[in-house]
């Protein structure tokens, strides 16, 4: 069948940005919207309120001065959350007539919450942390949770992009989004712990599914002008937007599970669209269905109002002549070139993708309204995606690289020296940091597909997207470690930000060159290995010709 040059030489008679370009990329980016919902939910979803162990009522009959004292304070002033006072000695002083000011409270032995915790309910009506208790000897839960979300992600970076050169783009992604719908839904009515983390695992697997299928499905529809726009702000934009929208809807639904029935069910809609998005016509040439190919290509020129010749594909006969090598995954790490490109990139990858989420996540613990710090750290993302996208058209790669990064652990590392009573410079600095990190995140992904060769590049890009999930899986505990020190999570995320800023420097440039095609077509990387300067195959065969001819 035709490679993927014919098939961009024989559809050139297509509009590059023509109404059938414009309605696809508008459909598959909504598609996105729900992704936005659904990856911070676990802000809202999983947030751990204000609690302190239960004093039952009917069970000790202690007056109401004891009962008010039965918590003990903390050495900040704070009522314990995991010990009150034993009742059963409190129920004795006040017994024998005593008064909670003629006892020495600190004398009085402790005991955990027995009875259970009672929870403050002013921000919150519910969520699974007071659901299940999630807290003191059981909060090792609630970062499990949270993981085992971006487990799926990881699980499902690995099988769609097998299941969908199987089966096709459009029915994984269809699958997909439907996958998830139902795991949403019935983590809504879930009444066990264990029931809704299998439910998370599940739902976190449909959403990369349908992210990656709707990036190479459209990727593949759309002209090398119009794929640099989608991909690089088109499918960000849309995430944002459903990121934006999530505390809307939790400001007003402040039950967990509502929230999740709530933002679930416009993502029905969805559905619809299998009417409207096509097949990717470059998978069915792959898998020889040349007819339906020539259909959809044929419906396209007629919706951009071009006329399309008659026969468009014809099969490729492969004599076998020649043979290209073939690549696998090994080779990222067995080729010394790209071993270390490899290295430096996934450690970038990884630390981005943990430090992003990781604040993500960490909004319901700034200082103020919970709903409002989401909505900024939403809101900080669209000037970050268009402003990557207009740089990534002029600017040099690599240092644009460093410096998102640099700044970004400056701004986390610089806001632990801030004053404790200076809330809103702590999160006008958490802020900036977010923006210089999902500038750097948008700016990683298409960076790394102009530094490796053609032969490698789908098998390289999933094996960066496999360890930037490992990176997701971590954020939960980089945030869990607030409970050792509050400052802990941004030193740690500042040094290793610090680290890919520095590591990011040995990176090649890319700007301004052609893709390389073969592994001997790319930049060397700095100091390991060779010094001659990159020459594009077709260059390196002019200036051999040339000079031939100058020994003739």
């Amino acid at each position: 069948m035709d490679n993927e040059n014919d098939y961009e030489a024989k559809t050139e008679f297509l509009k590059v940005w023509g109404p059938f370009q414009r309605r696809l990329s508008l459909l598959l980016a909504i598609t996105m919207v729900p992704n936005g919902f659904t990856s911070p939910m676990g802000v809202f979803v999983a947030d751990t309120p204000a609690h302190r162990c239960l004093v039952p009522a009917h069970r000790v009959n202690l007056t109401a001065e004891w009962r008010n004292v039965s918590i003990p304070l903390e050495e900040d002033g704070r009522p314990a959350e995991c010990s009150r006072y034993r009742l059963d000695a409190l129920l004795t002083y006040s017994e024998a007539g005593f008064q909670p000011s003629d006892v020495n409270l600190t004398a009085v032995p402790r005991e955990g919450c027995l009875d259970g915790w009672e929870y403050d309910r002013s921000v919150y009506t519910s969520t699974i942390v007071s659901e299940w208790d999630l807290v003191c000897g059981q909060q090792w839960k609630k970062p499990l949770t949270l993981s085992l979300y971006f487990c799926g992600y990881l699980v499902g970076s690995f099988l769609s992009g097998q299941l969908s050169d199987r089966f096709g783009r459009k029915i994984v992604l269809f699958a997909a989004i439907a996958g998830h719908k139902l795991c949403v839904f019935l983590q809504g009515f879930s009444h066990s712990w264990v029931v809704f983390c299998v439910l998370q695992f599940l739902g976190g697997m449909c959403t990369m599914s349908s992210y990656l299928t709707a990036f190479v499905l459209c990727a593949e529809l759309l002209s090398a002008q119009a794929r640099l726009l989608f991909t690089t702000a088109g499918l960000c934009l849309f995430f944002a937007l459903g990121y934006m929208l999530l505390p809307l809807h939790a400001y007003f639904l402040r039950d967990w599970r509502m929230l999740l029935l709530g933002i679930n069910a416009p993502g029905l809609l969805l559905l619809t669209f299998w009417w409207s998005i096509p097949e990717s016509p470059r998978w069915l040439l792959s898998q020889g269905r040349i007819a339906e190919a020539e259909d959809i290509v044929k419906r396209a020129a007629k919706s951009n109002k071009v006329e399309a010749p008659t026969k468009i594909f014809t099969p490729l006969q492969k004599d076998g002549s020649e043979k290209m090598k073939a690549y696998n995954i090994c080779d990222l790490l067995h080729i010394r070139n790209m071993r270390w490109l490899s290295a430096v990139l996934w450690h970038v990858w990884a630390t981005i993708t943990m430090s992003y989420l990781a604040m993500s996540l960490n909004t319901s613990n700034l200082h103020g309204d919970a709903y409002l710090n989401c909505f900024l750290s939403a809101a900080v993302e669209i000037p970050a995606y268009i402003i990557t996208w207009l740089m990534f058209r002029r600017f040099p790669r690599r240092l644009t690289m460093a410096g998102w990064l640099f700044s970004a652990g400056f701004f986390l590392l610089v806001n632990q020296v801030i004053q404790a009573d200076l809330h809103w410079v702590a999160v006008s600095l958490e802020m900036m940091g977010k923006f210089c990190l999902t500038a750097a995140f948008s700016h990683v992904y298409a960076y790394s597909v102009e530094l490796y060769p053609t032969v490698l590049r789908n098998t390289a890009m999933g094996a960066c997207s496999m360890v930037a999930r490992i990176g997701s899986i971590l954020a939960p505990y980089i945030i869990y470690l607030r409970s050792y020190s509050p400052s802990l999570p941004y030193i740690l995320m500042g040094i290793l930000i610090a680290m890919a800023s520095l590591l990011s420097l040995l990176l090649p440039e890319s700007y301004g060159m052609p893709l390389p095609e073969t592994p001997a077509d790319m930049q060397p990387f700095a100091g390991c290995c060779r010094k001659n300067i990159y020459q594009h195959a077709r260059t390196k065969e002019e200036t051999q010709s040339n000079n031939n001819n100058n020994n003739t």
